[in-house]
């Protein structure tokens, strides 16, 4: 296979071909063959990023699913947002999410900004 920029859904398609192909040879990384491999999964990567965006999650959706992973409750967060009804309010929406209580958020939660800031 001759490595180029993938244009259309036909190239697309035909290097997905070609990389199951190779998976299926069990192709090692540090050969040739695993470099072009290599170079075949960036320009998929590439292609997909262009043509199949995946959207950033809701930010309190974030917010809601990272405090559930995390075992917190809004409890858990008085002090360092504000009180236990602020926090309610904000992740029921009565109340917008701010530059400044997401940038708790992002500290605490660990969650990226662009989530948060979407």
């Amino acid at each position: 296979m001759e490595l180029s920029v993938i244009k259309t859904e036909q190239d697309y398609e035909t290097f997905l071909n070609w990389v199951d192909e190779q998976f299926d040879r069990k192709v090692q990384a540090n050969t040739a063959e695993g470099k072009k491999l290599e170079v075949a999964l960036i320009l998929i990567k590439n292609y997909e990023d262009e043509n199949y965006p995946i959207p950033l999650p809701d930010p309190i959706d974030a917010i809601k699913l990272k405090m559930q992973e995390l075992g917190l409750k809004n409890q858990d967060l008085v002090g360092k947002i504000g009180s236990k009804g602020y926090i309610s309010s904000i992740l029921n929406r009565r109340k917008p999410l701010t530059l400044e209580i997401a940038k708790i958020f992002h500290k605490e939660l660990k969650i990226p900004a662009e989530v948060l800031l979407s």
